[in-house]
Parts: C-alpha cells; structure tokens; sequence
C-alpha cells in the first residue's frame, strides 16, 4: 500500500539542492530529511516528466504534483489488493463481518495482506465516500423517510390559483433505492399512506422505519421511550416492522434521508421547477419517470446504480408484505356516558354497558367503528355519518337500569320537578322522544349542568320558551339562557302581517281567476 506523498514544497527543495545547487543525494537527503532513495525517485520522476529546474514559470503546487504523480514512492509490492467496492458492498449485507471478509480474502490469496492492514485499506476506502454513505447499514434493515424542504406546485383549472404540494421522500439504508410522491397535504392519513405505497414499491418491508420527529408520526417526543401515533404504529405492526424516529435536533439519525431529500430536490423537482400541473396524478405521474432515472443512474463511488443495489442487497432481505393492503385506521380515546354510548364524530355508538365510565378507545376505518377496552375489542358498528344519531346494539342494553344504573329515567324527572313543571315537561318530552329513553340521558344531564350554572328560575323560564318554540334539546335551551331570551315574552305562534294598499298588488281575488 502507497505511503504518504511528500509536500510539493519539500520536492521543490529536492530538485533545486540537486539540480540547482549541485548537492549530492546524501547531502540534499539529510538536509530534507528524507531517505536517499527518495531523492532519487523525485529526480528519476522529474527527469521522465520532463521537467528542469528551475522549473517552468507559473508551474503550481498542483500541476507539479499532476506531473511528477502523487504519493511516495513504496516498496514493490505484489500482493493482490482487496476489492474495495466488493467489500463496501457485502458489508451492508446481515452477519457479515470485516474478519469473515479477511478470512476469505487470506483463503484466495495466502500471501495477502495481514487483518491489520486489511482493516486499515477497507477503513481508507470508505473515506473516499461521500459522507451520506459513510454510515453501515445493513441489507433490508432500515427505511427512512420524510418531506421534502422545496415543494412543486398544483394550479386549479377553474380559477387558476396554485398551492404548495408537499413531497413524501423515503429510502433504504444499505442500497439508497429511493421512493418519492407527492401528497395533497401533510396529514395523517396521506402520511400513512405515502408509507403503504413505498413498500409496495420496493416489494417488501424493512425491519425498521425511521421517521422524522414530526408530530404526524410522534405524539410526544421522548429521547428513550417516544409516544408514538397509534395509527401509524398500528400501520407497522401490519406490516411486521417498527418505528424507531430520529431524536430531535440529531440530524445524523436520519443523514440517509437528508441525503435523499437533496438528491431528489435535485433530479426531480429542479426538473420539473417550470412544469404546470392540474392534478396530483399527473404530478405524480412526472415523479414517477424521473424517479426511475435517478434509481438507474450509476453512482461512481459504487460503481452500481441504485437499481443493481437494491436487487443485491435490500430486496432479497425485505420482509414479504402481508396478503391485503393496510387500511388505514384512525384511533380516538372517550369515556362511556351512564347511557352505555360513546360519542364519536358527533354520532353515539353504544358498548356493553358494564363500561359505564371506563375509558374506551375507538378504532375508527372508512366503514366501521371498533371500540376496544384494555387492548380488547367490545363493540363493533357501521359508521354513521348522521349528526346527532345513535348506534345502538340490543346485547349491549342492561336488562334493569334500577340495578345497575344510578341514573334512570325517573330520577331525572324527579328531579325536573325540583327545578319547576316546565322542566319536567320538556325532561319527558325529550326522553319519549328517543327510541329508548337512554339516548336522551345526556340532553337531560346537560339540563343538569344548567341548573348548577344558572338559577332555577331562569332554567325554568328557558324550558318553558323552548317548549313553546317547540325546541327540544339541551342545546337550544342553554343559547336560550346565554342570550337572556327566557326574559323576552314568548313569541307569538301565528304571524300577522298588513300589507299595504298599493295599486301594483293584484289581491287574492286575481289569482282565483
């Protein structure tokens, strides 16, 4: 292996004690403070090159070394060098080491360097990487992903206004095979979605996804034991992987998609910069084919392209997704009210009653609500769109409210007739209102809360005006009692309005005819 070449300088000095001054080699040798035969190899060097002393006019240090050729001059050497890019290449690959490389490369060639300056080639090799390639990662380990800093632009047809689209960049560790997209925005469901549709285009899943710490993915940042967004964990198990994001403000936890962010800033969006684009589809479309592009390209400090790679190293190592595609699920937490419902969407799903004030999660698709207690499911429902609506499941009714239930109907009425008889009246007009006088527990138990904020008087006045408006909620009577309409008089049922005489309106008698 090549030792370190002398400075420019130092060779400068070398050629003008021996040609200029006419010192002997042992003479310029100890005043230089190199060995003799180096002395001679400069001179040899520059007698071939050509060069004189002095030396040509505005000749630099770097055309001198270009000249003269770079690095001392070492001990003949015939043992057979490592394959450098071989060794890159496989020690991205699960379970190999630099010892089982020295070991096969020793078992090929017996005369062959010794581990020490194997370690020391392979080490000197990778410097001569750019420093996004430095990290070892190994095959079908490790997927990172993020968005892009620059954006592209999508205009409206109709109106001609543009907005800012975000791009979604992911890419493996070991073999850099890169997946980009444009997202309508920076959401949750797109976020999850972007991942989906990286997987499938790399044809399998990686044992982990790094993410940035982005509050889509994270819920609370934690340097040891992060929250993570149970969506988008529950996406992972899906698929057999985990998520592991960067730490916050450790921009090298994730230099593979800083990296690639760059590169596809570069190739793509540059690219399409004067492009317009009226739907996603067609910005997608353009990504697509460029994206294709740069994973062909040959990268020279691999001497592969990213493609080559990826089929070596990281597809033979993904895991093999699962037979359906992930659908995405949304996840809420709620109480269960003493009516046995929980309200999600503004819609009211009913569980097993023996729940009534546990906390419950809900697992919330396109189609249908689940609602799990303590990582168990105990109810699932179509999802309603119906404002207001209830869901309810007979199984999930108690057989007798009088003994498991405080609350019950005729409490509540009870305790509308403390209040006045106008609240009694509309307690029981909004619970025979109901298909089962539970799903109206939670009006009255608002009306409940109003008579603790408020004077019963005034509570009583509000009820007697919405039950002469025919306003039957809890809703209506609480805007009654914050706008003070309980102590305007009760409005007349039946509009009387005088026209006015006027020789342009034609009467009732014109158009009986």
């Amino acid at each position: 292996m090549a030792r370190k070449g002398l400075s420019m300088r130092k060779v400068r000095e070398i050629l003008r004690l021996r040609w200029g001054l006419g010192l002997s080699v042992h003479k310029v040798a100890k005043s230089c403070k190199v060995s003799p035969s180096t002395v001679l190899e400069y001179e040899r060097r520059a007698q071939a090159a050509g060069v004189s002393w002095p030396l040509p006019e505005g000749m630099d240090d770097a055309e001198l070394e270009k000249t003269l050729g770079s690095g001392s001059p070492a001990p003949a050497d015939r043992r057979a060098l490592p394959d450098l890019a071989y060794l890159l290449e496989e020690m991205r690959k699960p379970h190999v080491t630099l010892m089982l490389l020295w070991m096969e490369y020793k078992a090929a060639h017996p005369e062959g360097y010794q581990y020490t300056q194997f370690w020391r080639y392979y080490q000197e090799g990778k410097k001569q990487l750019e420093v996004a390639l430095r990290q070892e990662h190994r095959a079908g380990e490790k997927l990172f992903s993020d968005y892009s800093g620059d954006t592209l632009r999508l205009t409206d047809q109709r109106t001609g206004e543009a907005r800012e689209v975000p791009i979604f960049v992911a890419v493996l560790g070991a073999s850099n095979y890169t997946y980009a997209e444009a997202a309508p925005n920076m959401t949750l469901p797109h976020w999850i979605g972007a991942h989906i549709r990286a997987l499938e285009y790399f044809g399998g899943a990686p044992q982990i996804i790094v993410p940035d710490n982005t509050r889509t993915a994270v819920i609370k940042p934690d340097r040891y034991e992060p929250d993570l967004n149970p969506a988008f964990a529950d996406m992972a198990a899906h698929y057999g992987t985990v998520i592991i994001p960067a730490r916050v403000r450790k921009p090298r936890d994730k230099a593979k998609a800083e990296a690639a962010v760059l590169i596809v800033e570069r190739w793509i969006l540059a690219a399409l910069r004067n492009r317009t684009f009226f739907s996603l589809s067609e910005m997608n479309t353009a990504i697509r084919e460029l994206l294709e592009r740069l994973n062909a390209r040959l990268c020279r400090a691999l001497n592969a392209s990213r493609r080559e790679l990826f089929e070596r190293l990281d597809r033979p190592a993904l895991k093999p997704l699962p037979a359906q595609r992930y659908e995405f699920l949304e996840w809420k937490s709620a109480t269960v009210g003493i009516d046995y419902h929980i309200s999600v969407d503004k819609h009211c799903y009913s569980v097993p009653y023996q729940l009534v004030g546990q906390q419950v999660d809900a697992r919330l698709s396109a189609s249908t609500v689940e609602v799990l207690h303590r990582n168990r499911r105990v109810a699932s429902h179509l999802r309603s769109s119906r404002v207001g609506g209830f869901t309810t499941c007979a199984e999930h009714m108690p057989k007798s409210h009088q003994r498991y239930l405080e609350w019950t109907p005729s409490r509540i009425v009870r305790w509308a007739e403390q209040t006045g008889p106008q609240t009694a009246t509309l307690v029981a007009r909004i619970l025979a209102a109901k298909p089962h006088p539970e799903m109206g527990y939670r009006s009255c138990l608002g009306l409940i809360r109003l008579g603790k904020q408020y004077s019963a008087p005034r509570l009583e006045a509000a009820c007697a005006r919405a039950l002469h408006i025919n306003a039957l909620s809890y809703r209506n009577v609480k805007s009654i009692l914050q706008h003070r309409l309980e102590q305007l008089a009760p409005p007349s049922r039946q509009l009387s309005l005088a026209l006015p005489e006027h020789a342009n309106l034609r009467g009732r008698d014109y158009y009986q005819n």
